[in-house]
């Protein structure tokens, strides 16, 4: 009945970040215009990997009150304000942030304390009740426009992940000056830092770690075409190479198809370690024609089933 009427589910909330670090000053970062486009794209690399998309949450401005950094976030999807909530919950946006920081900041560890608030409501004292969470941020409607300075950060980002992807045809490499570099076209080798996004099918999806959940879609769902995507990625990892799958494929034989496609991967994971990522998995995916198995590990079928 609501389903053509209904307005749009919008809502607000308040990100609170500061580092336990004191050697580390999120605020002194971002006040610096050398250190502002590097922070601003962890964070924003943090909030898709939380939501699934670069367009799950949108930014519209970022305070500078010592010792905090405050990020007012716009939702304009309850599935995607949902989605943030779990990771929040779980800690999981902690720790891609930390991670992202490190890598544009280039230090060796960023220690983070998180807090979420909705208007006068502080939601960590709520989070185990996720519905009253939303209520909260569906209640608070966003009280401004996207600031102008973070529409530049947007750009100067999108701009980067055109100019890279372009280059690289696949993904968008991980590199710390945010205004597009020239980067000549490189080999996926293991020794390669971890790309930070990477182009499916047209959309920007943040890269991460493989998580058990992938592991299992990926056993459960990939069949007898398990080899032929170890064999693509073989060519960047080398404990895969032909004699381990043969090997695999004898020892898990009475096991079946799943487990011996989860030895496979689990190779993969326990060899490469945090450079085993969703980008490298969709990409001999992809290379073996799984494209349906791929958007599954991207979540862009079950984001059809939840509408």
């Amino acid at each position: 009945k609501m389903a053509g009427s209904s307005p749009p589910w919008i809502g607000s909330a308040y990100l609170f970040l500061q580092s336990t670090c004191e050697s580390i000053a999120l605020p002194a970062l971002y006040e610096s215009s050398q250190k502002k486009p590097r922070v601003f794209r962890a964070l924003k690399l943090a909030l898709a990997d939380s939501t699934g998309s670069m367009n799950g949450v949108d930014v519209l401005k970022v305070h500078c009150s010592h010792p905090h950094l405050i990020v007012q976030l716009k939702f304009c999807k309850r599935e995607s304000c949902r989605r943030f909530l779990q990771s929040y919950r779980e800690g999981a946006l902690r720790k891609s942030l930390q991670s992202h920081l490190q890598l544009s900041l280039a230090v060796t560890t960023v220690p983070l304390a998180m807090e979420l608030k909705a208007g006068s409501e502080h939601l960590d004292d709520m989070l185990k009740d996720e519905d009253h969470c939303l209520e909260c941020i569906y209640r608070e409607k966003p009280d401004r426009l996207r600031d102008e300075e973070i529409t530049e950060l947007e750009e100067s980002l999108k701009s980067l992940t055109v100019h890279q992807s372009i280059n690289n045809n696949v993904a968008v490499k991980d590199c710390t000056p945010l205004s597009p570099p020239s980067l000549p076209p490189s080999s996926q080798g293991s020794s390669l830092s971890p790309q930070v996004t990477f182009v499916f099918q047209g959309q920007v999806f943040a890269n991460r770690p493989l998580l058990p959940d992938d592991h299992q879609k990926f056993a459960k769902l990939v069949s007898k075409k398990w080899k032929q995507v170890g064999r693509s990625l073989q060519r960047s990892c080398r404990a895969l190479r032909d004699p381990v799958i043969d090997n695999l494929a004898l020892e898990y034989d009475r096991e079946g198809l799943y487990e011996q496609a989860y030895q496979m991967l689990l190779r993969f994971i326990q060899s490469e370690g945090k450079k085993a990522t969703i980008a490298r998995l969709i990409s001999a995916l992809e290379e073996n024609g799984l494209i349906s198995l791929a958007e599954e590990l991207l979540g862009l079928h079950s984001t059809e089933d939840c509408s």
